[in-house]
């Protein structure tokens, strides 16, 4: 008996195990293919909760819970046939108050799901608060707020600590009450053995081995409530990681996809194109249309909240676009497969985000396999070799978190060096140099320029920097509204001309 219960438990366990990392591995694999909106729309602590403690539910459930129920499956299988086989008058009176118990644990397993669900949500709420307030200690030491901090971290603390408190009562009322119930039955059984004793319906052994059987029934029944805790906790995280694995990304291949079966050349065309965000009463890009060949420096201007960051999140897809409206190569890029279209035109955001490793890992991570000369090239042209050397450790250099050891200027041209590695043939500057200063800023666009054929598409507030492109686009109000040199722009009167004079104006009075 004692090598089944071991086999068993090794089999059971094992296969929790096996479930759970198959679970979570699906699960990251789903997440990566998730839009990024939805992503921090529902907030990385919330799914990090979900990946990781709602997981080890599901695999408890798996385990304890199932190898629990056997265990209660087999005792009352075994148990109860001896004891019906003994005196089933007595059998029947010992037991008639069992089924009680599942009125109980139906009872209660309502009201412990919702506690369950309740503390889960508490939790992922506390775990989101950790994160973000980690990720952005440098902000509240800025701006002393850690006593705010600390009294919304106190709310959300004590509010799993009461969802924890409520369903511990719940829990410490029901397994108790299971345990009564267990000792009610021996006590009719004692009381109505006795009689029969006395009247000589059962023998003394026989009365021993039904208290015997009784008690050992105690356990199983009391490890019910046990069992349904587990199962309560493990159907609630169920509920919540499923809730992840239904969420379908929008952004996705089509069906029928068109590959690249050349080498691209870099030919951007916009025809009309146009989008509005879901719950916008406006445009963010209102029709459109530009034309960038193979080679070009462009520059996208215009005041904040023009449709610039929209421009370049559509360029790779990372939004909806509407079909036959942007072409790469006179192919519309709604039907190329996301990964040629992204391997294609590298986008380099406004918060540059680096991984906790190497400068030389951050530069290579779109090109892993890349050579230590292909990844100093990259440093060269991003303006940041400088720097590299002047680190006691060079490219082994750790960035930390996000980056925090590097200065904004530092890890805007780290993410950029990484954009460059990629032999992409376009790449999109996002105000990506918004941290460097001018001077530096010329020199990386010279260094991009005499270094690499790329088509480079610069969108910036920084004039200055659109002065050295081939052509400007300036938009407004989701439109382009000129277009031409930077030597033509400024001698016609429009948004352009008031943008330069302005940047000249306030750096006269910088100076």
């Amino acid at each position: 008996m004692g090598l089944i219960r071991l086999f068993s438990r090794q089999i059971v366990f094992g296969i929790g195990r096996k479930v759970e990392v198959n679970l979570r591995q699906k699960l990251f694999d789903h997440l990566l293919i998730q839009d990024p909106e939805w992503i921090q729309k529902k907030g990385s602590g919330d799914i990090i909760s979900r990946a990781t403690s709602d997981v080890e539910n599901i695999r408890r459930l798996l385990g304890f819970t199932v190898l629990s129920l056997c265990n209660i499956v087999l005792a009352y299988s075994f148990t109860i046939p001896s004891m019906f086989s003994i005196n089933k008058t007595l059998t029947i009176s010992a037991l008639m108050i069992f089924p009680l118990i599942l009125g109980i644990v139906s009872l209660f397993g309502g009201r412990m799901v919702k506690q369950r669900k309740a503390q889960q949500e508490s939790l992922s709420k506390l775990s989101e608060l950790i994160q973000e307030d980690l990720s952005g200690i440098s902000a509240i030491k800025i701006y002393a707020q850690e006593n705010a901090e600390k009294k919304e971290f106190n709310i959300y603390n004590n509010d799993y600590r009461n969802s924890a408190i409520k369903l511990a009562r719940t829990a410490s009322t029901l397994f108790p009450l299971l345990q009564g119930i267990s000792s009610i039955s021996l006590l009719i059984l004692l009381s109505l053995g006795t009689f029969q004793l006395e009247s000589g319906f059962i023998s003394i052994g026989g009365l021993v081995a039904l208290i015997l059987y009784v008690e050992r029934l105690v356990f199983p029944t009391a490890l019910l409530g046990f069992t349904l805790n587990t199962f309560q906790l493990g159907q609630v995280s169920l509920d919540r990681v499923e809730e992840i694995f239904q969420n379908n990304p929008k952004i996705v291949d089509r069906a029928e996809i068109k590959f690249l079966k050349r080498k691209v050349k870099g030919f951007l065309e916009a025809k009309n194109l146009t989008i509005k965000y879901p719950g916008s009463k406006f445009n963010s890009l209102n029709s459109l249309n530009f034309k960038i060949y193979p080679g070009e420096l462009i520059a996208i201007v215009g005041p904040v909240g023009c449709g610039k960051t929209t421009l370049a999140k559509s360029l790779g897809r990372t939004i909806e676009i509407p079909d036959n409206q942007l072409f790469l190569d006179e192919i519309d890029v709604k039907t190329l497969k996301l990964s040629d279209l992204r391997k294609n035109i590298s986008i380099v955001p406004q918060e540059a985000f680096l991984f906790t490793s190497t400068i030389s890992e951050n530069l290579s991570f779109g090109e892993p396999k890349a050579s230590k000369y292909l990844v100093k090239e990259s440093a060269i042209k991003a303006g940041l070799i400088d720097d590299i050397n002047s680190f006691p450790q060079r490219f082994k250099t750790i960035v930390g978190e996000r980056g925090i050891t590097l200065s904004g200027g530092q890890r805007q041209r780290t993410a950029l060096g990484r954009a460059l590695l990629v032999n992409s043939p376009i790449v999109v500057l996002d105000d990506a140099l918004a941290s460097v200063d001018n001077k530096t800023a010329a020199r990386i666009i010279d260094e991009m320029s005499d270094r690499s054929n790329k088509t480079i598409i610069m969108i910036s507030h920084q004039l200055s920097v659109a002065a050295t492109c081939d052509r400007v686009l300036v938009m407004d109000k989701g439109e382009i509204v000129q277009e031409g040199a930077h030597k033509d722009l400024v001698k016609v009167n429009g948004l352009y001309k008031q943008l330069w004079e302005r940047e000249i104006a306030t750096r006269i009075v910088k100076s």
